[in-house]
């Protein structure tokens, strides 16, 4: 039997949280480039989810998800802002 992608991610990377059936409230996604930055806010949470895409994506506000993420710290007009910089997302 072998080991699904999300356990082998976190078997990897010690870093990685895994979590799942998270409740998406909020979804934007700008375009920068060549990329899609896509925002999460998760319900219960205080600090946002970012990952991007090549292409624009459906809007997930509202749905359950699972995500496989770390966290990081980004910088905003000079101020470091916590992040949870996404690694892999499926829709629950």
């Amino acid at each position: 039997m072998s080991k699904s992608e999300p356990e082998q991610l976190l078997k990897k990377h010690q870093q990685l949280t895994y979590s799942e059936g998270l409740t998406v409230e909020t979804h934007t996604q700008r375009e920068k480039g060549d990329w899609f930055l896509q925002t999460l806010m998760i319900k219960g949470q205080h600090v946002p989810f970012k990952y991007k895409r090549t292409k624009k994506y459906k809007n997930l506000a509202g749905q359950k998800v699972s995500l496989v993420y770390y966290p990081a710290v980004e910088t905003v007009a000079g101020f470091e802002v916590e992040i949870m910089q996404v690694v892999r997302i499926r829709r629950y």
